[in-house]
């Protein structure tokens, strides 16, 4: 294919795949399970966090967060106490643990106390060009209180050279219009033009064999190879791409 037909055949692909049907197996079902917009954003944040592996292990573990949270995140993360704290303890998702997911709670508490809340702690260059300075400022915050080792490993930073797939996956939810019923759009200090392409192993394989990614990992230099065509294709709303690269990788097993 030519640009122009790799352009045309991309779009119909997003069209196609970015449909309320895929919320059945797909983990952003968690946060269409609130209409709060904070509660959306935690639920968000945190079943994107846990998202690699299997999607259905995913969702049940997205799921019992919620369960433990009491089926009420903002409220949770806000007015919570330590002593609360303890029956998270047993919580686990792969790597992922209790320990883990209580740190999360204190640092979403800090960030809703201080910060005033996710979206302005994603937003501190609202007019930059792409989100890599953003997701790197915004771990910093994260990680301001005293915390393990082992929990950092769980946000990721394009400056340490990760493509950030999960955070740029949770940012396209956040930002991204509603209007097909997907995406939130709930974001308003972020423009899709900002986002990158959540770049994983179907997303990535699908770009390499359409000749639009070259590079053989999956990090941050890749991410910039993919923005850059993707950008060209719609400069205005790159990331869309994300629902053609997944579901040609996923639903039509395209090689």
């Amino acid at each position: 294919m030519n640009k122009k037909e790799l352009k045309t055949f991309l779009d119909e692909k997003a069209t196609a795949f970015e449909d309320p049907f895929f919320l059945e197996q797909d983990p952003i079902q968690i946060p269409h399970r609130f209409d709060k917009k904070e509660d959306i954003e935690i639920a968000g944040f945190l079943v994107a966090t846990i998202a690699w592996g299997n999607r259905v292990s995913i969702i049940r573990s997205g799921n019992r967060m919620m369960d433990l949270l009491d089926n009420d995140p903002y409220a949770f993360i806000v007015e919570h106490q330590d002593s609360d704290l303890k029956h998270l303890n047993n919580f686990v998702h792969r790597t992922f643990n209790g320990i883990d997911f209580i740190y999360f709670i204190k640092a979403l508490q800090n960030i809703y106390n201080k910060h005033n809340g996710l979206e302005f702690t994603f937003s501190k260059n609202e007019n930059a060009m792409d989100m890599y300075q953003n997701i790197h400022l915004f771990k910093k915050i994260f990680f301001e209180l005293e915390n393990e080792k082992r929990t950092l490993k769980h946000v990721s930073d394009p400056f340490n050279g990760s493509a950030a797939k999960r955070l740029n996956m949770y940012l396209r939810w956040m930002v991204r219009p509603s209007k097909m019923g997907v995406d939130f759009g709930i974001w308003k200090q972020l423009n899709p033009s900002q986002l990158s392409c959540p770049l994983d192993v179907h997303s990535g394989n699908v770009a390499r064999s359409l000749g639009i990614l070259k590079r053989k990992q999956n990090d941050y230099k890749a991410l910039v190879e993919l923005d850059t065509a993707l950008r060209k294709f719609d400069p205005t709303d790159p990331v869309k791409y994300d629902f053609a690269l997944f579901g040609l990788g996923v639903y039509e097993g395209f090689k």
